[in-house]
């Protein structure tokens, strides 16, 4: 017996790994200097705490130590690549492409530039959840400022070939920003070979702390801030420095990026048991998104004949969602579900799955075999 409630929602939010916090817990009260204080010894070590997180954050994403800017998170560093690459931009660029099934912090944001004069042009999905490279490759061109399209989706985990999508940009003259909120720290990520020029991460996406992120700022590219007053991080985010969220956060990366093999593929042999499991136990289960481009801990189904906010209230004991955390009050279908649908009816039971670190077979058998009575129940007539 498994110990309950069993959380698989990993997508939202990650416990802390303790490797992270016992890295973490001496900068809050014992070596608790400000790294701007160049005088003793306090801010000496905080600054050399900082710098060494700064490198493993850019190690895991296969960038120099000097183009990762800390943050609060990905909502900012997504805010602060988008707003500073448009106002940095050559005049002659007023077009921004994005993704249908970008993270609201992009699609708001472009909406907020669209008002500034941006001609924001929102580039199509297939039915797998993979953007169309033809129908993004007809729009991006001379007059394109920078093209937002996420590593990994957060609802339907579809990983998309950045690498193309990289080679087309650069060879428009365009900038490439990347969302990796979700993919940092699950998948390899490399900002040289995929032609990254900004990309956005967050730690408590894969077990370092909330409220601590990053932006790589690739060199040579030029952003305004959106945050000005002390001038710390190269000017481009001013404000004191979270040093334990940002100890947290390379420790974090360091932590991932040598688990990271091992864990994947314990991770997406989970997955494909609990898919196989539903599909043997329940009538009536698709897929959504690409089963092969896809984070190894995400599974995303459809499930015919119930109401999905129905199923997560029944499901009392096990912690799964309909989709983004940031969007899941709705009760409306998800921007991306819409997206991947089109004109066909968008399901009404949709339910997305997060595994983790700290799921196990026999969490994976329970659920399976919860699912199968909550369904059965609620199948049933009145």
């Amino acid at each position: 017996m498994p110990s309950l409630p069993i959380y698989l929602d990993h997508h939202a939010t990650t416990p802390v790994d303790a490797r992270v916090l016992d890295r973490m817990l001496p900068f809050f009260s014992q070596t608790f200097g400000n790294p701007a204080s160049a005088t003793h010894a306090w801010g000496w070590k905080a600054k050399d705490a900082v710098e060494a997180a700064r490198r493993e954050v850019a190690s895991l994403v296969g960038a120099l130590a000097k183009e990762i800017i800390f943050t609060s998170g990905a909502t900012e560093s997504n805010n602060l690549a988008m707003q500073g690459a448009w106002h940095a931009r050559d005049q002659l660029r007023s077009r921004i492409v994005v993704s249908s099934i970008e993270h609201k912090s992009i699609l708001d944001c472009a909406e907020r530039l669209r008002a500034d004069g941006a001609d924001v042009v929102i580039a199509p999905v297939t039915r797998e959840g993979l953007v169309d490279l033809d129908a993004l490759r007809a729009v991006v061109d001379a007059r394109t400022a920078f093209v937002c399209v996420m590593a990994a989706n957060n609802e339907i985990g579809t990983v998309q070939p950045l690498a193309a999508i990289g080679a087309m940009t650069r060879a428009a003259g365009a900038l490439f920003v990347v969302d990796a909120a979700q993919a940092a720290g699950k998948v390899p990520l490399d900002v040289t070979a995929m032609q990254i020029d900004l990309l956005s991460l967050t730690g408590h996406k894969f077990y370092g702390p909330k409220g601590c992120g990053a932006l790589f700022v690739r060199k040579r590219v030029t952003i305004d801030p959106i945050v000005v007053g002390g001038g710390q991080e190269r000017g481009l985010r001013s404000g004191t420095l979270n040093v334990p969220g940002i100890v947290g956060l390379g420790a974090a990366c360091a932590v991932a990026q040598a688990d990271m093999p091992a864990e994947a593929e314990r991770v997406s042999a989970l997955r494909d048991r609990l898919l196989g499991g539903l599909i043997e136990t329940i009538a009536g289960i698709t897929t959504n998104g690409s089963m092969t481009s896809r984070l190894p801990h995400n599974l995303h189904v459809n499930i015919q004949g119930i109401d999905g906010e129905a199923l997560l209230v029944a499901l009392d004991d096990v912690a799964i969602s309909s989709g983004s955390a940031c969007a899941s009050s709705s009760g409306e279908p998800s921007h991306v579900l819409r997206a991947i649908f089109g004109t066909e009816p968008v399901p009404k039971a949709a339910i997305r799955f997060g595994l983790g670190r700290s799921t196990t077979a026999e969490d994976i058998d329970y659920t399976i075999d919860k699912l199968a009575k909550v369904v059965s129940r609620l199948r049933r007539p009145s």
